[in-house]
């Protein structure tokens, strides 16, 4: 078990500890306080030195809580600031202004409460003298193009009104607060400080590693961001570009490829920078001919071999394509890609998992030309391969968990210049047709709305919908209506693929409990008190409102069995049958 070092400590013994030698590591994100979270601080400080604005009810016993400082000591013998940067470095700003406000105060209290001050600012040598170019504080962070300032303002306790940084702005705020106090409540003056040294608390944690001081954050913290793996990558990137003379470079295009990923990815959990990582990691894997189900942690596969794929010009490069390459697929290019090609991907985008980004990005890595583009015939043929089997195996191997298996030992073949086949994994008709008739497709179930958004473009009618467009899984025989009439003799049928189709969200709140007579006009769409309200997009609800007085029990069976008879002769056209 990881060991901690945990002791609640006044900001004065923390601050003032000769191990005390803190670094804002440069995968943290730039300070990012501004003058509303500096307001509440020093509110709450004011009232907690001085209750009732009275010096003389202040307990010297009280304690004021500020909240952890999560850290471990790194090999330069640092403490790495995990959680806690904001607060510790507003602390520093706080102590420097009073600091200046004390240089030219002779009385025995302000003398020794600048002592105090300084010690906590300056590294000292053996004999308690501060050493005016040692702070205890630094600051690498990447893409804070102001932490110098941050420095220098500690070094020299000015900052100018042209200075723009959210540390000047900040520290400039604590100086009018320490002039408006002074101004209002003289004889309190040399109390606030020393107040603010001996009783206000921090709970410093040392962590005996990165990973250990990352997992207590992500557990304390309720307010902050953790850092995202992303993070971590970004500060080896960093590193590894200004050796190259490139620093500036990097954090520009760093800065336009964050902005890029934000715009196409909405992961559940982690960053959309994780997610360009977690995709371009699949590629990597199969080039390695890493075959296994057990996938590693992200920032585990990365930092192999000191991080040898972020030490690589490549890799950034890579990275960049890869994420242009989505950006275009998010936003349905048809510069890029085809009619047919597009119409595939919007198919896959309502995949029952997100397996197929992976597989997608691993086909992309490894068969774009030098522009960047892909042969159109083959990929279209890889898209609606993946889509068949995907599709099946969410039925006969619900989870992607099993989906692993075979889907890696395809990467691997693409990396190899093989095709994909499956060959291992083929179905048979008559038991995929027998366990279809027998899934509940629930609209719970994901792969419900995965096969209504293939069935609607099983139609060669219909036309290219928006992925912007929010979809929802239909009832054509409302439920309401079985609940109402309990019409159907099998009431199961409710659930089969027969009853279901893809339809837009807003209309979908309009029809959703009409009978089939009724939610015709939302299909074909109608004008009520002059307001046109469009219909649907989809091709085939719009034809069976065209042709269909009533939708009964006979017709989900029939359009349940087209659907399935479609289904089985693609899996056919995409040679996945035995």
């Amino acid at each position: 078990m990881s060991k901690l070092n945990v002791d609640q400590k006044s900001i004065k013994d923390l601050f003032q500890s000769k191990h005390a030698d803190f670094l804002i590591p440069d995968y943290q994100r730039p300070y990012a306080w501004g003058e509303a979270e500096c307001q509440t601080l020093w509110d709450d400080i004011f009232s907690f030195a001085f209750p009732d604005n009275d010096r003389t009810k202040f307990d010297s016993n009280n304690e004021y809580f500020l909240g952890p400082i999560v850290t471990f000591k790194n090999d330069n013998g640092k403490m790495e600031v995990i959680d806690g940067q904001q607060r510790l470095t507003t602390l520093m700003l706080l102590l420097r202004a009073f600091y200046v406000r004390f240089g030219h105060m002779q009385d025995a209290e302000s003398r020794a409460t600048r002592e105090n001050i300084e010690k906590c600012i300056w590294k000292t040598d053996e004999f308690g003298k501060p050493n005016m170019e040692a702070l205890k504080i630094d600051s690498e962070v990447a893409t804070d193009k102001d932490k110098e300032e941050f420095l220098e303002i500690l070094r020299t306790g000015e900052a100018q009104k042209s200075q723009k940084s959210s540390y000047a702005v900040n520290y400039r705020f604590f100086q009018e607060k320490i002039d408006e106090f002074l101004n209002n409540y003289a004889g309190y003056f040399a109390y606030m400080p020393i107040r603010i040294l001996n009783n206000c608390i921090l709970l410093p944690i040392e962590a005996e590693s990165q990973d250990t001081a990352l997992r207590i954050f992500s557990t304390l913290n309720d307010r902050g961001k953790p850092l995202s793996d992303a993070d971590i990558f970004k500060a080896q990137f960093y590193k590894f570009y200004t050796k190259l003379g490139k620093k500036d470079e990097f954090i520009q295009r760093w800065k336009e490829l964050d902005e890029l990923c934000k715009k196409i990815f909405h992961p559940i959990s982690g960053t959309p920078m994780d997610e360009l990582f977690t995709r371009y990691m699949y590629y990597v894997r199969a080039t390695m001919g890493i075959k296994s189900s057990t996938t590693e942690a992200l920032r585990k596969f990365y930092e192999r071999d000191s991080y040898a794929l972020l030490n690589d010009e490549q890799t950034f490069e890579n990275l960049v394509v890869l994420a242009h390459f989505w950006y275009d697929v998010s936003n349905q290019d048809n510069t890029r890609f085809s009619n047919r090609v597009l119409r595939r991907l919007f198919v896959l985008n309502y995949a029952p998992n997100g397996m197929w980004t992976y597989f997608v990005s691993v086909y992309f890595m490894q068969n774009k030309d030098k522009d960047g583009m892909l042969e159109d015939d083959a990929f279209y043929a890889f898209l609606k391969k993946i889509t068949a089997f995907i599709w099946t195996y969410a039925v006969t191997n619900p989870g992607v968990n099993a989906l692993r298996t075979p889907v890696y030992a395809e990467m691997v073949n693409i990396v190899n210049g093989q095709p994909v086949t499956f060959s291992d994994n083929k179905f048979n008709p008559a038991t995929i047709e027998s366990m279809f008739s027998n899934f509940s497709f629930h609209n719970a179930r994901p792969i419900t709305k995965s096969m209504a958004a293939w069935w609607a473009f099983h139609d060669d009618a219909q036309e290219l919908l928006s992925l912007e467009t929010v979809f929802e899984v239909e009832h054509i025989f409302a439920r309401n209506r079985q609940d109402k009439e309990k019409s159907l003799t099998d009431a199961k049928n409710l659930e089969s693929l027969g009853n279901k189709a893809l339809l837009e969200k807003r209309i979908n709140i309009g029809a959703a409990d009409y009978r089939f007579e009724d939610k015709k006009k939302y299909y074909v769409g109608f004008t009520k008190r002059g307001v046109k309200k469009d219909g649907t997009k989809v091709h085939e609800l719009v034809e069976m409102a065209s042709s269909l007085s009533d939708f009964t029990e006979a017709d989900i069976i029939e359009r349940s069995k087209r659907i399935m008879d479609a289904f089985i002769e693609f899996l056919r056209e995409n040679d996945l049958t035995v």
